[in-house]
């Protein structure tokens, strides 16, 4: 669990690869809209990175950048919205979505939330920091995540969701610097994202198995959703 909730087995659906690729892309669009330039458009430049990490094909990579950034016929746009409420036994989460059409989304999570309680605006997100997050494992021997973060400038270190995996957090606007830095301090990133992590999270040793086993099922369906880019459950590690 943790700062971003994961599908249990999600890696290992047919489909997960294209689905990967698919919500990259997305993001690279978005992100292109500053410039098309990842040099010079430090967002675009992160998405750009995660997208090599996980081999999206190259000609796939540069239509999505073009598209976002309007060069060509095909330039697309695409909404940012965030969605927020309670899945089921209260646990409070934050839905990000991008989509190009606002009102079949709203739709289709009002759908997904079934289980749950859709919240309004602020209903939730007051109980949860925006901040940047990213994963990284060490690329040296002896490489020390406590030394790391303080040198690199991270406000602090947790897991990460694989083993051997240190996710570092940093202040929003840091993002980019911190993943910047950590190389020089022996750490590998593989992905960094704005996102967002629960100030008093639940512990999910107080749910039954029964419970996890619901919770997790409603999860996996919001993520399973085309729009849907993170999820994000106040639930410990």
């Amino acid at each position: 669990m943790g700062a971003q909730w994961k599908a249990k087995g999600k890696e290992l659906a047919a489909n997960a690869r294209g689905r990967v690729f698919g919500k990259l892309a997305k993001e690279i669009m978005v992100a292109a809209r500053g410039g098309a330039d990842p040099a010079s458009n430090s967002r675009l430049r992160l998405v750009v990175e995660q997208a090599r990490k996980v081999s999206m094909p190259k000609d796939t990579l540069e239509r999505a950048i073009k598209k976002g950034a309007g060069i060509g016929s095909d330039a697309v746009h695409f909404e940012h919205v965030i969605y927020e409420g309670f899945a089921p036994h209260r646990v409070p989460i934050m839905v990000e979505c991008l989509t190009d059409n606002l009102k079949r989304t709203a739709s289709e999570v009002r759908v997904l939330f079934r289980k749950g309680q859709l919240g309004t605006s602020g209903s939730v997100s007051w109980d949860f920091d925006h901040v940047g997050m990213i994963e990284a494992e060490a690329g040296t021997a002896g490489a020390d995540a406590e030394v790391a973060a303080i040198e690199a400038g991270a406000q602090d270190f947790e897991p990460g969701e694989e083993e051997g995996h240190t996710l570092f957090l940093t202040n929003a606007a840091d993002l980019d610097l911190v993943s910047r830095a950590l190389p020089g301090q022996g750490f590998t990133v593989l992905s960094a994202k704005l996102g967002y992590k629960a100030k008093n999270p639940i512990d999910p040793t107080t749910l039954s198995a029964a419970d996890m086993e619901e919770l997790e099922a409603f999860l996996a369906a919001i993520d399973a959703n085309d729009d849907v880019q993170h999820v994000f459950a106040g639930l410990a590690a």
